[in-house]
């Protein structure tokens, strides 16, 4: 049958209806130790989705949303330059489908000539488009099924990061005590994370040093 005459049978790329999103953040998950949310939000409107995933991948994305540099390429990194050494670019995530608690995500590559669409794990391929400016997408099915509305939000005025008024962030645990540091101690207390290849609590030093930095 044709595409135009199914809706169902077009690819998400296909799809003129499809939904850009854009990375909010990171939230850690008290109840659930070694999990983290990627918030992802819907551009120009109220609807935001959380995806499961693990540290690994909570701690590239950390590391890209806050700009630091590890001493040796993550796998991601490793990704992005392999890509670019082939003159291939990634021209778009899709999550196009959610089923069983799970979301269904490709990624899209072009050489210029040919084009490939790759099955990914969501974290992945969002970690890759940090990394490669890549625009991400969703369905609205997708977004009917697995978005919420939130109207709330809190603005980090040094970073320009908006993260939800309702969700404990990587920067919540322990903060009493790290947020006593003096300017001086958290930069070698960053230094030394940096150098045990910590980048998760390192991502999480760095956001606090940035915001005492804003506020000298």
């Amino acid at each position: 049958m044709d595409n135009d005459m199914n809706p169902d049978s077009r690819t998400p790329q296909d799809r003129p209806d499809r939904v850009a999103l854009r990375v909010m953040g990171i939230s850690y998950n008290q109840l659930q130790s070694g999990v983290y949310a990627l918030l992802l939000a819907q551009q120009d409107g109220p609807y935001r989705i959380p995806v499961m995933i693990g540290p690994a991948e909570a701690q590239s994305i950390a590391m890209r949303i806050e700009n630091i540099i590890p001493p040796r390429p993550l796998t991601h990194d490793l990704v992005k330059s392999i890509l670019k050494s082939f003159g291939m670019r990634m021209t778009a995530v899709d999550i196009y489908r959610f089923e069983d608690g799970v979301f269904y995500s490709e990624i899209t590559l072009t050489d210029g000539e040919r084009t490939v669409t790759i099955d990914s794990r969501t974290s992945d391929a969002i970690a890759l488009a940090l990394r490669l400016g890549t625009p991400v997408y969703t369905t609205p099915e997708v977004l009917a099924q697995t978005g919420f509305e939130m109207e709330e939000m809190e603005l980090d005025e040094n970073s320009g990061k908006t993260c939800p008024a309702t969700e404990d962030t990587l920067e919540s645990r322990d903060v009493p005590r790290i947020e006593q540091y003096s300017i001086e101690e958290l930069e070698r207390t960053l230094a030394e994370l940096i150098e045990k290849e910590d980048y998760e609590e390192a991502a999480r030093v760095s956001a606090i040093l940035e915001r005492k930095r804003g506020k000298r």
